[in-house]
């Protein structure tokens, strides 16, 4: 594997862009890693008063918030007669499922931006979201002929041209004033605030590490899909640590900041090292072993892994497996003096896997 195809080089292809906002999304020809660890992400912008139309997907995703403090979604599942309308803001994440009718929208005075990264294991396309719209001029009813939508809305046939024909929008549009949309309720099990939840790892002047899975988030169990919020403080290192159970890919968006990551995977090969910046995707394969370092500004950065049971196996800190292991066991299998055995234990105990600089 080469080492910069765990990256991707190129910037998201812009899908659709106007005045309620844009929608872009990695695909296979600008990271082609992608379809091979059948993962990918898109990035939604919506303006104040954005909207995006109601529609599914063929994937199970995690949208985490990284700007806006008064977004909206609403949420229906198939077979289900109530819509669930959720506030979002900067910090929360929030589940959806394949199949599952969303709508999104900005009632900030701010742009709302939320990453979506997800498993596309039985997509249409693996490694890439595919979207079925209800509305808009590429929705689906626009597929139907008049007959067929006069005979199903028991409507006129001019009823039947307006309700095809009167949104000009392909998938986003600004609503004037004069349109409201519905209140949000309180959903607390279909949102996760990151930013009122304690970390799992949290070193003080180094970092945090915040593992979103169905423990903390009901609406993950049975799903084979995990989130993590990484946190670094200027040249402060993360790893290198690797998934020891149930081990997945991760797929990782830089939100800010700037950094370095190196990924090692079989026979000790390396398979990425490079520097980091916001904006940039990175995946790091299965049961491969991963470090991240920041920059002078520090580091932050969302990812999902393909698992619902991540669970850190750390090489370095005092969690380390190595310093699990027996100072002969170390010595022989490392071939060092006792001298540097001992030392490296001692040294292991006192650091933490989150090394602050």
């Amino acid at each position: 594997m080469e080492k910069m195809s765990l990256l991707a080089l190129e910037k998201p292809q812009m899908l659709t862009e106007g005045d309620g906002g844009s929608y872009a999304s990695w695909n296979t020809t600008v990271f082609p890693y992608l379809g091979t660890a059948k993962v990918s992400g898109g990035f939604l912008t919506l303006k104040p008063r954005g909207f995006a139309f109601p529609h599914y997907a063929d994937c199970n995703k995690i949208g985490y918030v990284i700007q806006g403090t008064n977004g909206v979604a609403g949420i229906v599942a198939p077979q289900c007669e109530e819509e669930k309308v959720m506030k979002l803001q900067k910090g929360e994440a929030i589940f959806v499922h394949k199949g599952e009718a969303s709508w999104w929208y900005n009632a900030g005075n701010d742009d709302l931006k939320i990453i979506f990264l997800g498993e596309t294991q039985n997509a249409t396309t693996p490694g890439e979201f595919t979207y079925c719209l209800f509305a808009g001029v590429i929705g689906v009813l626009k597929g139907f002929s008049t007959k067929t939508i006069t005979k199903a809305y028991d409507i006129t046939e001019l009823q039947a041209n307006e309700l095809l024909n009167s949104q000009k929008q392909p998938l986003i549009t600004s609503l004037d004033e004069a349109k409201t949309m519905p209140k949000h309720s309180d959903y607390q099990n279909f949102t996760f605030n990151f930013d009122k939840s304690s970390p799992d790892i949290d070193v003080k002047k180094g970092g945090s590490v915040n593992l979103l899975t169905c423990r903390k988030y009901p609406s993950l169990e049975g799903i084979e899909l995990s989130g993590k919020l990484l946190k670094l403080e200027p040249n402060a290192m993360f790893g290198p640590t690797y998934y020891a159970e149930d081990s997945g890919v991760e797929l990782t968006y830089v939100i800010k900041g700037s950094g370095w990551v190196q990924v090692v995977g079989m026979n000790g090969q390396i398979a990425l090292d490079t520097q980091l910046e916001a904006g940039q995707l990175f995946a790091v394969p299965k049961l491969n072993v991963v470090a991240i370092g920041a920059g002078e500004e520090g580091i932050e950065c969302f990812s999902i892994v393909t698992t619902s049971s991540p669970i850190l196996g750390e090489l370095a800190g005092n969690k380390s497996i190595w310093k699990a292991l027996s100072h002969q066991v170390l010595q022989a299998s490392l071939d060092v003096s006792p001298e540097l055995s001992k030392l490296f234990i001692e040294n292991i105990s006192k650091t933490s896997i989150i090394t602050p600089p």
